[in-house]
């Protein structure tokens, strides 16, 4: 396949040059898109891209299933307590402002659109991507605390959207369609319930037999993993039979793990670093295929749409969300700026547009995710370097003691969670 074969040459040539291209402001998202975006000129590619979609499809569900996983299994319970804990106010209060603020605004600016149509928009755009904002969660420019609030958030939001999404899915086909009440039934027990009794299910079985198997010494160390990876897989085929949803299985499925098998964790951070970053690329790749055969639909309402979403739709809710923190307004602008979006929003958006519900506000749908998306890959990727640079200034006068800088200590310039 050539779509394969040019994506492969991509990978080798990105590894060659990935050390120089980190001191620029070209990121691997921004790389990838726009060599996707150069295969449209492929009649070969495009013609691949329509005999082939589902296939390239279930390798984006896989990716996206990898990485719900993994982000769930390396989010410690420590890391989402306190009265004060950033995480957990980005994640409640600033996740529900934007979704909501998201609908409103997504009504106003496309009257056609319904407001559970406009529900599946916001709730599609609301997950970040620590993918984007690598440079981000890498800086030690930036705070620890700063970082690892964004990195978590990023590793969880994309699992508490998916129910969200599906919610609003099912109530639009509900009203809007002739499919009546069975859908709400289907998505409460099957989606949503199934896919948190099987998440629990592997979790809960599949972290007790690993941890089972390391106290005993019957497990290699070099093994562990395979087991660990082996769980999410197993979250696919199970939720094929039942019914369930994939991705809130495999996301229950990673917190679950952590109760039997507490390292889970630390063996998904080579899968993250290597092929979890494999498949996230290959996303971007796709997506940037994908957009160019849309992108002539961008209007006035779709990009304005697009800046809004960047803006105040991510801005005011952490805003309102880290309200009396007593964090410097320079850190609430940059925590607002950096949301971007990318893997969770690109893939939640082809599994909506592939469950062909007939909705008649679907076409404005796509072309408003994939152009908000869009911006996004180089609107954040281009502004982070610059963006660290100023905001180090910015925090420069704030004393040791400040809330920036609290919980900070030796070995906190690790990352711990998030979709990189």
């Amino acid at each position: 396949m050539l779509i394969i074969a040019v994506f492969i040459a991509m990978v080798f040539l990105y590894s060659l040059l990935s050390e120089r291209l980190e001191r620029t402001i070209f990121t691997a998202p921004i790389m990838f898109t726009a060599v996707g975006a150069l295969m449209s000129v492929s009649h070969e590619a495009l013609y691949e891209l329509a005999l082939d979609r589902k296939q390239l499809l279930l390798v984006a569900e896989l990716g996206l299933v990898m990485t719900l996983f993994t982000d769930a299994a390396r989010v410690s319970p420590r890391m989402l307590k306190g009265e004060t804990n950033l995480p957990v106010r980005l994640l409640s209060t600033g996740m529900l402002l934007t979704i909501a603020i998201g609908i409103v605004l997504a009504v106003l600016v496309f009257r056609s659109l319904t407001w559970w149509e406009a529900g599946i928009v916001a709730a599609i755009l609301a997950p970040t991507d620590a993918g984007l904002g690598q440079v981000i969660v890498n800086s030690v420019h930036v705070p620890h605390r700063i970082r690892q609030a964004l990195n978590v958030e990023a590793g969880l939001n994309d699992g508490l959207s998916v129910p969200f999404l599906m919610f609003f899915i099912a109530l639009a086909e509900v009203t809007e369609t002739s499919r009546g009440g069975a859908v709400l039934t289907r998505f409460l027990i099957e989606q949503l319930g199934y896919g948190t009794l099987v998440g629990l299910g592997i979790g809960l079985i599949g972290g007790w037999l690993l941890g089972l198997a390391e106290r005993e010494n019957w497990m290699a160390e070099r093994a562990a993993q395979l087991g660990v990876l082996a769980l999410p897989l197993a979250c696919v085929v199970a939720s094929e039979v039942t019914g369930a949803s994939m991705f809130i299985a495999a996301f229950v499925a990673g917190l679950a793990t952590q109760a039997g098998f507490k390292k889970v964790g630390e063996h998904n951070v080579e899968f993250a670093e290597g092929f979890g970053l494999l498949f996230n690329y290959f996303v971007f790749f796709l997506f940037g295929l994908l957009v160019t055969r849309v992108w002539s639909q961008f209007g006035f309402a779709v990009l304005i749409y697009g800046v809004l979403s960047l803006t105040l739709v991510r801005l005011i809710p952490v805003a309102i969300a880290l309200s009396g923190t007593h964090l410097s307004w320079p850190t609430v602008l940059f925590m607002g700026w950096f949301g971007p979006r990318g893997l969770a929003s690109i893939v939640l958006g082809l599994v909506y547009l592939e469950g062909d519900s007939g909705l008649p506000g679907e076409q404005t749908i796509k072309v408003v995710v994939m152009a908000t998306v869009l911006l996004s890959i180089f609107a954040h990727g281009l502004s982070a370097s610059p963006a660290i640079g100023r905001y180090k200034k910015a925090i420069a006068p704030l004393s040791s003691g400040a809330p920036e800088h609290a919980h900070e200590g030796p070995g906190t310039d690790q990352t711990t969670a998030g979709n990189a």
